[in-house]
């Protein structure tokens, strides 16, 4: 059994065979599953090497710590102190590197419909290869001519992407929303033990929402000063209350019956989850003290020191926004998200309800639609009769993905004094984006209430 699962494995790598866990016991795995979770751990990889580079901690200690540091530098042409491997300027060439190796590939799998074709058989496979492309092309940027021309045109590039990548994750996330919804309602029709999941679940959303926001105004704010937060949080919690009364109000009902408080409340966590990101993000506001010393207000205090604070709120934000990333990523190219980024937000009638509705229902395939030679996890060949989501959209989407996240680790605008030790501390820039990003989703989900009322002629389906 080991050598049947090794020789899957390789196959995994250097075929057209799907990937899959060596373990026979873990659940069967589809091979469209099994080809995003691929691509994403390449996307991971390079994420985390860019926050490396940004890191003066790691490069500080290997400084210290590896023997012969200023030879290997020299070796590689990288610097005396290999100053071009770390900053900036090295992970908007390692990004530029990644986001070219997907839109490569997003030109590749053009108008692809048949999983068999031998562009599929790349799509989904040589794991190995993709792997020495990818790192080729990231390694191919340090060397690209005229550097200063090279960054500045690729600032804007970077954020025009991310700009456009956050306008796909809040569609995303306004579709995620009414999908829940409508599927759970859909199952109250048949038992009415949906309504109770319906109704803890939204209490639920409601009591994460009122407890952040009661959070920050505790930890963000005091009672002399702080008053952009003061103000912001006042702002973004009449926001929340407002949609939350659009939702259930009886002209909205009237037109769309699945509307309800479950999809404000999803829109009301992420709204709190940007507020929280955003005032995390602003530059630190002084006042001086008795002693006429300069200190930091409007920001948590935990009793832990200033560092250890910013630390802790720095790992929970980012912890936040790459989940947010890959979710966006690997759900942007099923066939109701496609339909949300075109404007419908519709979900089949038919569809079952069920707790995990963001997953396909197991048993779906046939049996002859199993790999058992391999021996290991079993791979569930879901595409044989074609392609169950658009490659080609797949890819861009990552591409994106690479630009915002250049972007983001690098501080947006602010990118000469970044590192990702002050990750969500200390920029003007980032502070808006994250506000404007806010304010975006909650008009992105009041257009989707209000809109069958503006445009009574056209059908909308919710």
């Amino acid at each position: 059994m080991s050598a049947r699962c090794c020789a899957g494995q390789l196959a995994c790598c250097c075929g057209t065979a799907a990937c899959a866990l060596c373990c026979g016991c873990c659940p069967n795995i589809k091979q469209s599953t099994s080809t995003r979770f691929m691509y994403a751990l390449y996307f991971i990889l390079v994420t985390l090497i860019c926050c490396v580079m940004m890191s003066r901690t790691v490069a500080a200690e290997m400084k210290a710590s590896v023997p012969f540091y200023e030879h290997i530098c020299a070796r590689i042409q990288a610097g005396e102190m290999c100053e071009k491997l770390v900053g900036y300027s090295a992970v908007y060439k390692v990004c530029f590197g990644m986001a070219s190796f997907f839109f490569i590939f997003f030109l590749f799998t053009i108008k692809i419909n048949n999983s068999k074709s031998c562009r599929a058989y790349i799509h989904n496979g040589f794991w190995f290869f993709k792997f020495i492309v990818l790192a080729a092309m990231c390694s191919g940027a340090f060397f690209i001519p005229d550097q200063d021309t090279f960054l500045n045109a690729w600032r804007y590039v970077g954020a025009a992407g991310g700009f456009l990548f956050i306008c796909i994750q809040l569609i995303l996330l306004v579709e995620f929303a009414h999908k829940w919804n409508k599927n759970w309602t859909a199952g109250a029709t048949h038992n009415k033990l949906w309504y109770g999941l319906l109704a803890l679940g939204t209490l639920v959303l409601y009591s994460v929402a009122v407890g952040a926001l009661i959070l920050m105004a505790v930890f963000y704010t005091r009672s002399e000063g702080c008053m952009y937060n003061k103000i912001l949080l006042g702002v973004n919690g009449g926001l929340c209350l407002l949609i939350s009364l659009v939702a259930i109000s009886p002209c909205v009902q009237n037109r769309q019956p699945h509307s309800g408080l479950l999809q404000s409340g999803v829109i009301s966590c992420y709204v709190m989850y940007l507020t929280f990101s955003a005032l995390s993000s602003k530059p630190p506001e002084t006042i001086l003290d008795e002693k006429l010393k300069n200190v930091t207000i409007c920001v948590p205090d935990f009793s832990q020191g200033l560092h250890r604070d910013e630390n802790l709120v720095t790992g929970l934000g980012t912890t936040l926004l790459f989940c947010c990333i890959l979710y966006s990523c690997l759900t942007s190219t099923t066939r109701s998200s496609s339909e949300a980024l075109r404007g419908i937000y519709a979900t089949p009638e038919t569809e079952v309800a069920r707790c995990c509705f963001c997953c396909a229902p197991a048993g779906d395939a046939g049996p002859e639609d199993k790999d058992e030679e391999r021996g290991g996890q079993t791979v569930v060949y879901d595409e044989k009769k074609g392609t169950v989501y658009s490659y080609t959209f797949f890819h861009f989407v990552f591409f994106l993905a690479s630009l915002y996240v250049m972007m983001t680790v690098t501080h947006w605008f602010h990118y000469e004094s970044a590192q990702i030790e002050k990750f969500f501390s200390g920029t003007w820039s980032t502070f808006w984006i994250k506000m404007a990003s806010c304010w975006g989703c909650v008009l992105l989900y009041l257009w989707t209430l209000l809109a069958p009322l503006c445009c009574p002629t056209r059908q909308f389906s919710v």
